[in-house]
């Protein structure tokens, strides 16, 4: 396609939804309110089931391994933009930059640590995706990818989402009572919409196996591959 390989569309494409993810998903809009509870949700909501969509498709025709390393690049490319973003940050504003020095430190600077939360949820939830999936691979061989593949994506997901939300929202400031509130007022609808928003790019894990697959056999539950 346009004379690129297949899998370097998958890392450019998984490469995308990460830094939409961390540059833009400090963002939250709301949702609907019951009583007390605020329902919210962040904008990376819309980005994040690509991620789990790309490493389903890369266990299914790659392996596992594969699938690891993958995660393994996601990682590094997050810490790579937190160690940036705090030397950006640091550095001193010219004259002539003077008049958006002050919301580029605070956007950037409120980036890090959500950068920080999304490392240690990304690792979980990812390494757990890959493994249910894999297992569920074992269990069931090539039937029912979309079982697997929901099913996978829905554990990961929910273990993402109460890991970020927590590390990234915490208000060290504020009581007990209102952080509860409002982290649960994130985690439900946060895991909510993911999960019916993974329903909905089921079709799409079908599509995306077939296209990398091409001509190349489907790959074993667990398989080697060259490391870096």
């Amino acid at each position: 396609m346009f004379g690129m390989r297949k899998f370097d569309v998958v890392v450019a494409l998984y490469v995308f939804g990460i830094m939409v993810v961390e540059l833009m998903g400090v963002k939250t809009f709301p949702i609907v309110q019951f009583g007390w509870l605020h329902l919210s949700s962040s904008v990376a909501i819309f980005a994040l089931p690509l991620l789990f969509t790309l490493t389903d498709v890369v266990t299914e025709v790659h392996g596992r391994e594969r699938a690891r390393s993958l995660v393994r690049i996601g990682l590094m490319i997050v810490a790579l933009q937190i160690a940036t973003a705090a030397l950006f940050t640091a550095l001193p504003s010219s004259a002539r930059f003077a008049w958006g020095s002050s919301a580029y430190n605070t956007i950037f600077s409120t980036s890090i640590r959500f950068g920080l939360a999304s490392i240690v949820a990304f690792a979980v939830a990812e390494t757990m995706d890959v493994a249910v999936f894999a297992r569920l691979r074992q269990h069931l061989g090539k039937r029912g990818l979309w079982l697997r593949n929901n099913v996978s994506n829905f554990v990961s997901q929910f273990i993402d989402v109460l890991v970020w939300t927590v590390i990234a929202f915490y208000g060290f400031g504020q009581s007990l009572g209102s952080n509860a509130r409002f982290i649960l007022g994130i985690i439900i609808p946060y895991w909510l919409v993911r999960c019916v928003l993974s329903l909905v790019e089921t079709p799409l894990v079908y599509v995306g196996v077939r296209w990398l697959r091409g001509k190349v056999q489907p790959a074993p539950a667990v398989a080697e591959t060259e490391a870096v």
